[in-house]
């Protein structure tokens, strides 16, 4: 089995000063946080199996960048990143990674780590049994709470070709996807209406930061498809961001909730913590 190996300014300040200190071995984390175990070291060399090591010299010339993830490739340290008509990354955190396109992140990194801030938004929305929609998947982390929380089907999509190749070299969707998770590389806004209506408990939507080229994930006549496709009873997290300094009546926020009220939705509330709109279908 191939082994992938992650480096960043974390574990290879720890490496680097675990050579610089003569210490033969180091116990970290080479899989992103998922896992650590403890690695040899010799000759100013961390082992990493048969023929499998990252010289000193290879580490000092990543050190100092403190916002990139690199991966061991044909015996060179290779970013994380597609550079195309964005710049796209993945970005280290103290758990799993964060998307950051174009120098903005996709999760919020202030105060809250991509993990707890998927799990916070989803807790409330999912329930054991769930048919659950994930309308714009990221790096897949909502859709892993949503299974963990006992979702019997997750839909999740996701339209950025860069976005899915970046997924792809992320190993903690690997690690926890099973057969309950179908994801779909499309535009959930043109994909929406061959769902049959009430075909889900649960909708997380969680879209991009509001612009011109994202309207319509916020618009009335996608809230009509979303209330469409969901049965009776169903929850909804809609994250909206903060555009603003949030305040209660801040008119951004006030006029999504007007928006989803016109489509149907009732119970909603803001909630500050999570940037975001709980709401039901009833």
């Amino acid at each position: 089995m191939m082994h992938t190996y992650f480096f960043h300014f974390d574990v290879v300040s720890q490496i680097l000063q675990a050579m610089q200190t003569g210490k033969t071995q180091i116990h970290l984390s080479l899989d992103l946080n998922l896992t650590h175990k403890t690695w040899q070291i010799e000759d100013s060399r961390l082992i990493l199996g048969a023929d499998i090591d990252v010289d000193s010299q290879m580490l000092s010339a990543i050190a100092s960048d403190k916002t990139r993830i690199f991966v061991l490739k044909d015996k060179d340290l290779m970013p994380l990143e597609i550079r195309s008509q964005g710049y796209y990354k993945l970005v280290p955190t103290s758990s799993a990674p964060t998307l950051e396109i174009n120098g903005i992140k996709m999760h919020r990194s202030k105060d809250i780590d991509p993990l707890t801030d998927a799990q916070l938004k989803t807790q409330r929305v999912v329930s054991p049994g769930d048919q659950t929609l994930d309308t714009c998947g990221g790096l897949g982390y909502s859709a892993v709470f949503a299974l963990k929380a006992g979702a019997k089907k997750v839909v999740s999509f996701e339209k950025s070709r860069e976005v899915v190749a970046l997924r792809n070299q992320n190993p903690w969707l690997e690690k926890y996807a099973d057969d309950r998770l179908e994801l779909i590389h499309a535009d959930v806004v043109q994909k929406i209406d061959a769902f049959d209506n009430g075909r889900f408990n649960s909708v997380i939507h969680d879209p991009p930061r509001f612009t011109s080229a994202t309207g319509d994930l916020y618009g009335k006549k996608f809230y009509d498809a979303l209330f469409r496709v969901m049965t009776s009873g169903a929850k909804l997290f809609h994250y909206t961001g903060s555009p603003k300094k949030i305040k209660t009546r801040d008119r951004f926020i006030k006029n999504t909730i007007q928006r989803l009220e016109h489509s149907g939705f009732k119970s909603l509330e803001f909630h500050e913590h999570l940037q975001g709109v709980y709401g039901r279908k009833r």
